[in-house]
């Protein structure tokens, strides 16, 4: 397994920009235009979107960075064959991204997929099948999962791989956040399972199953329990918790929530043998190794082993309880983009694939699968096809 992923920020090498399609212009679809803007090496040709007021908004928004006006369409398909581009980003609905990734990479795009990779495990298989023959013809396809570029997430998970918390032996994951009735009524495909793919796992503690994957290694098995207790509306859940067990033994806790009034901080917290990890509100808030430095030497042999050694290996402003900027929401984002962009620059693959974000989805699937049927799942199963997507579209009634 890969420790950080490693970022290359291209923008002022002096090739030309690369230009960029947005395709959905609903609220995420901001993330990534201020993120590009800040990333500086993307222009945003393109947006597409057939509702014609939302397109409108964010092309303001693009104006506003300082980018020239995008053309507006209201297919996909019409746009690339009227205004090619180097990357397609596709913001739509979770269960809609498998036909326009396919429209983008046959048409020769690059391609960025925002999270979640899709709401179905087949189709998701499908647009790994799709990304791997695109990287024969040299195309990147990558699914934004933004903390793994924290600062935190990466001195985390350096640890975790290369034995600097001895044998990492469990992880407890909570995502303890608010979405009121209006957000969920807000769309009518929101707590859908066809198109959201399901509530507090699929849309709110995805990124956070990444982490806990991408810390833990290779995840065998889900038991879980699901239920909907704050919201109406809906037929998913805002209520899950979860064991996963890992390959290497190791036991992980998952926790996740839209009904946690007011919202409270996620937190991640990661424990060995020798050393465990706090990652909260994305920051680093503890960090200890047994004496053991993140370069592998030995440190001050008159500290305690147990002192908590986060200032020394995060800028201040990742460390828990900094003040945060006001582009906080999307560094991770444009953190990503500079993987992304040197992905596309150096012709090789990024740092988060769609393989990457495959088995983070089949483990959400496997929670919902778990919760419905009464017992353990095995991931290996979900990423084989043993379920069928029906099993789990049932109302979650508590």
């Amino acid at each position: 397994m890969n420790s950080a992923p490693s970022a290359s920020t291209t923008a002022g090498s002096g090739a030309a920009h690369l230009t960029a399609a947005i395709v959905g212009c609903g609220v995420i679809a901001d993330n990534h235009v201020i993120a590009l803007a800040a990333q500086g090496d993307v222009d945003v040709v393109a947006l597409i979107d057939p509702v014609a007021p939302a397109a409108e908004r964010v092309a303001a928004l693009v104006e506003s960075t300082g980018m020239a006006r995008p053309a507006l369409f209201a297919d996909l398909g019409d746009a690339l064959a009227e205004h090619p581009v180097d990357l397609v980003v596709i913001c739509t609905p979770s269960g809609l991204h498998v036909g326009l990734a396919e429209t983008a990479l046959n048409a020769g795009c690059n391609v960025v997929i925002e999270k979640p990779l899709d709401v179905s495990v087949g189709r998701a298989r499908r647009i790994l099948e799709l990304a791997d023959a695109a990287a024969q013809r040299g195309l990147v396809t990558s699914v934004i999962s933004q903390h793994r570029f924290d600062p935190a997430s990466a001195v985390v998970a350096g640890a975790a791989h290369s034995g600097e918390f001895g044998v990492v032996t469990s992880a407890v994951a909570s995502v303890p956040w608010w979405r009121t009735q209006e957000y969920y009524d807000s769309g009518q495909w929101r707590g859908t399972w066809e198109l959201d793919g399901g509530g507090a796992v699929m849309n709110q503690g995805v990124h956070t199953v990444d982490l806990l994957v991408w810390f833990l290694g290779h995840p065998v098995a889900v038991f879980a329990h699901t239920a909907r207790l704050a919201h109406e509306r809906i037929v998913v859940e805002d209520t899950a918790v979860a064991t996963v067990r890992f390959t290497s033994g190791a036991l992980g806790v998952l926790h996740a929530t839209t009904a946690g009034f007011p919202g409270l901080s996620v937190r991640v917290q990661v424990h060995g043998s020798r050393g465990s990890g706090v990652i909260e509100n994305d920051q680093l808030a503890f960090f200890a190794s047994g004496g053991v430095a993140a370069s592998g030497a030995n440190v001050d042999p008159t500290r305690s082993a147990t002192e908590n050694r986060a200032a020394e290996l995060v800028d201040p402003s990742e460390l828990f309880g900094a003040a945060r900027g006001a582009d906080a929401f999307v560094i991770g984002h444009r953190r990503q983009y500079d993987d992304i962009v040197g992905a596309i620059r150096e012709h090789r693959a990024p740092g988060v694939t769609v393989a990457d974000a495959l088995l983070s989805l089949a483990v959400v699937r496997a929670v919902y699968l778990s919760a419905t049927l009464g017992r353990e799942v095995l991931i290996d199963d979900v990423l084989a096809g043993e379920y069928d997507d029906q099993t789990v579209r049932t109302e979650i009634t508590g």
